[in-house]
C-alpha cells in the first residue's frame, strides 16, 4: 500500500498527538510549526493532568466518555506518565464541597484524615476529607512534547519549526493536511474565543507530593501538579477573556494562596516562571473534528488539551484511513 504523506500545521498537543496517531498508522508525516519552538501556545503551560473522573465534575458527558484511555494512550508513547491518580481536598470550611463534587462524578475513594496521609504524608492532619482517583495520572507536558517529537522523527518524519505562516497554509501535493493550529485557524473557525489561563511553576522542596492535588474553591478551581526536581505546577486560572498580557496580581496571589494553605512549606518556595496561554474554546468548551474536503481541522481543546487529544487524533486517523 502507497504511503500517504500528510501535514500538520501546529506543533501544540494537538498536533503532535495526531501526528503520533498517523505515523503509528504509517503515515509519513511533516509538523509545521509557525512558532518558534513546538508548544510555544497554551500546551507548553498546561498542567499534564489525565483526569476524566474529576474532569466529569464540569465536562459534558461527551468529555469523560471521550478521555477514559487517555491515560493508556499517553502511557504507550510517554515513558515517564505516572499513573498514581489524582486527590481531590478543600480547606476546612469549605469541606461540604466534597461531596457535591463527589456527586458529579465518580471511580473515587473518599478519604478520611489518616488515609490521607497514607497516601500523601506531607499532607497528614491537614484535611480531614478528601476524594482519592486512583485510575488517573499526569504527565509533564513539556517532557511529553519533546518525547512525541522525537518519536515522530525516528519514524521518519519531521517536525519543523519557525516556518512562515504563508509557507505553512499553502503546504501541497500531499495526501492530507491536519490543522491543529488554535486561535490561528479562526478565519476558518469564526466561532472560536480564547480563554485565558494563568500559571506558575515553583520549586520547593521541603514539599512532596506524589500525584496531582486538587483544591476546591468558591471561586476558581485550582491544583498543584507535582514535577521532577521538586518543581510543581499551579494553576490554572479560567478567565473569558483574550488579553494575554502578563499574569494579574489577583491571579498570582490566588494561586500562591492555594499552594500556602495546602502546605505552609510553600511559603518558601522559589517562584521559577510565571505563564499565561489563550486556550482555544467553542461555545460548549468541547474540541471537536471538521472536514473540508483533504483537510481536517481539530481544535477548541479548551482545558483539555492532554486528555482529549488521543480521542480525537483516532477520529482523524479514522477519516484518514477509512476507519
Amino acid at each position: 500500500m502507497t504511503q500517504l504523506d500528510i501535514v500538520v500545521r501546529g506543533a501544540g498537543v494537538a498536533g503532535l498527538v495526531t501526528a503520533t496517531e498517523l505515523a503509528d498508522r504509517g503515515a509519513r508525516v511533516t509538523v509545521l510549526e509557525t512558532g518558534p519552538d513546538i508548544g510555544s501556545g497554551a500546551s507548553w503551560k498546561a498542567g499534564g493532568m489525565l483526569a476524566p473522573w474529576c474532569e466529569a465534575e464540569s465536562a459534558p458527558d461527551e468529555v469523560t466518555a471521550d478521555s477514559l484511555g487517555s491515560v493508556d494512550w499517553w502511557a504507550a508513547h510517554v515513558p515517564s506518565v505516572q499513573r498514581n491518580g489524582s486527590l481531590v481536598v478543600a480547606p476546612p470550611r469549605d469541606v461540604g464541597d466534597i461531596s457535591r463534587f463527589g456527586r458529579r462524578t465518580q471511580a473515587f475513594e473518599t478519604l478520611a484524615e489518616e488515609a490521607i496521609g497514607t497516601l500523601e504524608p506531607d499532607l497528614l492532619g491537614r484535611f480531614s476529607k478528601a476524594l482519592f482517583f486512583p485510575r488517573e495520572g499526569h504527565v509533564d507536558p513539556r517532557e511529553a512534547l519533546r518525547t512525541l517529537r522525537a518519536g515522530i522523527e525516528a519514524r521518519g518524519g519531521s517536525v519543523l519549526t519557525g516556518v512562515p505562516r504563508a509557507e505553512a497554509e499553502r503546504a501541497s501535493g500531499v495526501d492530507w493536511t491536519i490543522d491543529c493550529t488554535g486561535l490561528a485557524a479562526r478565519s476558518h473557525l469564526t466561532e472560536l474565543r480564547g480563554v485565558r489561563g494563568e500559571m506558575l511553576l515553583l520549586r520547593c522542596p521541603d514539599v512532596i507530593l506524589h500525584r496531582p492535588v486538587r483544591m476546591l474553591h468558591p471561586r476558581i478551581p485550582i491544583y498543584i501538579v507535582p514535577r521532577a526536581d521538586h518543581v510543581f505546577m499551579v494553576g490554572a486560572t479560567m478567565v473569558e477573556s483574550e488579553n494575554a498580557g502578563g499574569m494579574t496580581l489577583r491571579s498570582m496571589t490566588d494561586l500562591l494562596n492555594a499552594a500556602y494553605v495546602l502546605h505552609p512549606a510553600f511559603a518558601d518556595a522559589e517562584i521559577l516562571e510565571t505563564g499565561v496561554g489563550l486556550r482555544p474554546s467553542f461555545r460548549d468548551n468541547v474540541p471537536r473534528v471538521r472536514q473540508d474536503g483533504r483537510t481536517i481541522m481539530v481544535n477548541g481543546m479548551y482545558r483539555h488539551g492532554f486528555l482529549l487529544s488521543p480521542a480525537r487524533a483516532r477520529t482523524v486517523a479514522e477519516l484518514v484511513f477509512g476507519g
